[in-house]
């Protein structure tokens, strides 16, 4: 006989854990779906120390370990399974995870955002160590630092220009020779004096042992390798979204689930969304967690109107 619950969550940032902790204290008794990959984009950053509560800093992995553990300790059940098949044709909904099944009233999505990365020698092994997809996250560690940002969107010349807050020069790399982003976002990028621009160029590896200690460039014009030093490399190429599982029954835009705000009511009554899954604006650890309390509490308000 299939498991049916009142709430079954997708995902473990800290907009899930947030969903959890607020279901189970509302006595839901919830049932998480962590994913393989646990945890979300905080499992990659070292220091936090832009969420509240913590003047010391904590490592992002701590922070997420400890709020699995509150919602634990309030009965949410945690499983580190992925979710393989959700039907929202249904009700009650269908969720999958391997040869598992469980059917649920109400559905929280908060399966994140993945960074888009270069895939390039040396990036893997030095994220955290000076390879950061999160300038607000990360750049206040690069005080008086040379810093390269890749990209040339929007989210290129935003990242760009805050880091220079930090860093004693920043210089964008670009693979053609003129930015996608708007007129007004790349006007306030090339007047600052701080600033540098590298065209028609693309990034071949990262260098460094312990820390990064450069860039090997390749123009992609002459097809000329160099290294370029820098204490950081911040990727600005963009975020996937973990929604491929909703396409065709949940409304999508640019792969994001679009949210009823303020609420967090997505196309299909009793499916709820929060954190990255939803955001191409903020992107913060605390605006994830707010929205995974808002998708617990409108939850919660679906069943108890009867669920409709």
């Amino acid at each position: 006989m299939t498991d049916e619950r009142n709430v079954v969550i997708l995902g473990s940032g800290p907009a899930g854990f947030t969903a959890a902790l607020y279901a189970a204290r509302a006595d839901l008794e919830p049932l998480v779906l962590k994913g393989l990959d646990a945890g979300g984009q905080l499992m990659l950053t070292t220091e936090v120390e832009n969420f509240p509560g913590f003047p010391g800093a904590i490592m992002g992995p701590e922070l997420m370990d400890a709020m699995e553990k509150q919602a634990a300790r309030f009965g949410a059940e945690l499983l580190h399974q992925t979710a393989t098949r959700v039907d929202l044709s249904d009700r009650p909904f269908g969720v999958r995870a391997g040869d598992q099944e469980w059917r649920t009233r109400t559905l929280i999505v908060a399966t994140g955002a993945t960074a888009m990365w270069l895939g390039v020698p040396g990036e893997e092994r030095l994220r955290g160590r000076g390879v950061s997809a999160c300038a607000t996250c990360d750049g206040f560690f690069f005080r008086d630092r040379e810093l390269v940002v890749v990209g040339g969107g929007d989210t290129a010349m935003e990242e760009a220009t805050f880091l220079t807050r930090f860093a004693s020069r920043v210089t964008i790399v670009h693979r053609r020779d003129e930015f996608r982003a708007s007129r007004i976002m790349q006007g306030r990028a090339l007047a600052d004096p701080k600033i540098s621009v590298i065209w028609d160029t693309v990034v071949e590896e990262i260098l460094g042992e312990q820390a990064v200690t450069g860039v090997r460039l390749r123009n992609v014009r002459r097809d000329q390798v160099s290294d370029f030093p820098a204490d950081g490399v911040f990727m600005a190429i963009g975020h996937s979204p973990n929604t491929s599982l909703f396409e065709g029954q949940l409304e999508l835009s640019n792969g994001y689930i679009v949210v009823q705000e303020p609420r967090t009511s997505t196309s299909v009554p009793g499916v709820f969304a929060a954190g990255d899954v939803t955001d191409v604006v903020y992107r913060q650890a605390v605006t994830a967690a707010g929205q995974g309390c808002k998708a617990a509490i409108d939850a919660e308000r679906f069943l108890a109107a009867g669920g409709h």
